[in-house]
């Protein structure tokens, strides 16, 4: 029984514009990818200098975060599931999660959190925080964005005063979006997730099936 990742669990989450359906036709474009992944035995892995980058300087990013907010939070390593999802928060701070985004640039980094707000409704991340606040059983969750310096040979031919950014004040330098744990989004999650596994188990049936009938 497939269980989804928090950091993919908004692929799913949108509302169908049909009447009495559940799943959206994004959401299941996302779920037969999932199908051909598992009968061929692939997994892509999505990678560019974005992604590259918060990788690289997540550390350091956790470190301005606790700078700003006299904290001294640690990188979570822990991974949790349950019936229906599985992730590993970046921080648990005991009571809540922190998730940290390291922002590509000054140009990409929201300076208010209006648009700290739509950038994670935008990319999923709210919904990512809910799957965390689940799994954690919390009742607080918040996204941090945060603007450290890129490393050089992510930088290319870009206007590096874009990305070096130790001269900034860190508080200017940290933007925040907080959520409230909501038990009716966590049922939609639950009740996503299985139709999403029936529509996966379906799609895996239908790959075997139309390639034996080629056989036959």
């Amino acid at each position: 029984m497939i269980k989804f990742r928090a950091s993919s669990i908004s692929e799913i989450m949108t509302d169908p514009k049909g009447k009495g359906e559940i799943l959206s036709v994004g959401a299941k474009t996302f779920i037969e990818y999932m199908a051909k992944e598992f009968v061929y035995g692939f997994r892509e892995e999505i990678s560019s200098k974005y992604l590259e980058k918060g990788v690289l300087v997540e550390p350091q990013s956790i470190d301005l975060r606790n700078d700003v907010f006299f904290t001294d939070y640690q990188k979570n390593t822990e991974r949790r599931e349950n019936d229906w999802i599985t992730g590993e928060c970046d921080i648990f701070t005991g009571s809540g999660i922190i998730d940290v985004k390291s922002s590509w640039s000054l140009a990409t980094f929201p300076a208010t959190r209006i648009k700290a707000a739509k950038d994670a409704e935008k990319a999923g991340y709210d919904w990512q925080l809910r799957a965390y606040m689940l799994l954690w059983d919390v009742d607080c969750a918040e996204v941090n964005y945060c603007m450290v310096n890129t490393p050089d040979e992510l930088i290319g031919y870009e206007d590096v005063s874009l990305h070096y950014v130790d001269h900034i004040d860190p508080s200017l330098r940290v933007t925040r979006v907080l959520y409230e744990r909501n038990f009716d989004m966590e049922s939609k999650i639950k009740e996503k997730v299985e139709a999403a596994r029936a529509y996966f188990d379906l799609m895996t049936e239908m790959i075997a099936n139309d390639h034996a009938e080629e056989q036959s």
